[in-house]
């Protein structure tokens, strides 16, 4: 007896599911692929930065990604992007990315804003330009836009401060900020941490001193430079040039005739320096200068508000090229150390 023949609707339903499920498990891979399959390479890198100017739209990400050579496949990125609403979601910064990620990992990360801020470290600067450089190389915000505030009176005022002294809004330490962060936020932020630093146990002591905030971090700053390796002597520093300004005498401070020069090169002050025409030459002007010649790290500041007394009025590098100093209280002695150290300096023949 031959077997009885399958009625045709049901070899219809087979072959409909056949198909269904073939284009079910094809339209599931490509789906997978277009969600989990890795499409991130750095090419050997473990991780590495990608960078999103603000006011950037979609099409840039996009070409930025292409023209780095950082996704596999574009279109799939553009099109899930497009699914996942990122196309009209864009946000700035710096984002962290890995090698394999999936084109769901990177769009979230990407549309959630969740970037890496930069470390800022301020140490070694002397002057605006120093500044706004050191600042440039970190943040997207452009540095001739922030050293332009700094010049500004109406805007350094809003901080308390004018164009002179504007400098001593930025304690040295190490900042985290974003790196889409602006020129003004920047501003804002750093307004922030000068108000947390100066704590009111610092303000009451500074007006114990009959000194400003202002003015601490500017003389700090001279005890900075004449000493920036030795913290222990900078409180005697400090000590000493409170003494001068309590008697009315110049500070008379070689590193302040250094930044009225511009030449930070310069090993050995020459009388010819004392007189260059400068409100920063505390040879020919009295009381503290206009503004600071460096950034005064912490210990610096503390220095002043905590100085050690004595009746030092006098100070010159050792013979010994330590970096250490003499003191002295009277002229006569300060003198005979100043002879010891221009004979150590012609002996090395430092000129300048």
């Amino acid at each position: 007896m031959s077997p009885k023949k399958k009625p045709f609707y049901k070899k219809v339903l087979i072959s409909f599911l056949v198909i269904f499920l073939s284009g079910t498990f094809i339209a599931g891979f490509w789906g997978y692929r277009l969600v989990y399959q890795p499409n991130v390479s750095l090419h050997g890198s473990g991780s590495d930065f990608f960078y999103i100017r603000t006011g950037s739209v979609f099409s840039t990400v996009l070409n930025e990604l292409t023209q780095q050579n950082l996704i596999l496949n574009p279109a799939s990125f553009q099109r899930l992007s497009e699914l996942k609403g990122y196309n009209t979601k864009v946000k700035p910064g710096r984002y962290r990315i890995r090698d394999g990620m999936s084109n769901n990992q990177l769009i979230n990360l990407l549309r959630a804003g969740l970037q890496e801020p930069v470390q800022i470290v301020f140490n070694n600067i002397r002057t605006k330009n120093q500044l706004v450089s050191r600042i440039g190389k970190k943040l997207e915000a452009d540095s001739l836009q922030l050293l332009s505030l700094l010049n500004r009176p109406d805007f350094t005022g809003k901080f308390g401060f004018n164009t002179d002294n504007i400098l001593t809004l930025f304690i040295p330490n190490t900042y985290e900020i974003y790196w889409n962060t602006s020129a003004e936020d920047f501003m804002e932020r750093m307004d922030k941490e000068y108000k947390s630093f100066w704590t009111s146990g610092r303000k009451n002591r500074a007006r114990e001193l009959n000194l400003s905030a202002q003015d601490v971090s500017i003389l700090a700053s001279i005890v900075q430079a004449e000493q920036n390796r030795y913290d222990d002597e900078k409180p005697v520093i400090a000590g000493l040039y409170l003494n001068r300004l309590k008697s009315g005498m110049p500070l008379q401070s070689d590193p302040t005739l250094i930044y009225a020069a511009g030449d930070f090169s310069i090993s050995r002050v020459l009388n010819s320096d004392k007189n260059i025409e400068s409100l920063y030459n505390t040879y020919r002007h009295s009381g503290l200068p206009p503004g600071p010649i460096c950034l005064p790290e912490i210990s610096s500041i503390d220095a002043v508000l905590n100085f050690r007394e004595s009746n030092y009025f006098y100070m010159c590098a050792k013979e010994d090229f330590s970096g250490r100093h003499h003191f002295a209280e009277t002229i006569e002695q300060h003198k005979v150390y100043a002879k010891r150290y221009r004979e150590a300096l012609d002996k090395h023949n430092i000129k300048r």
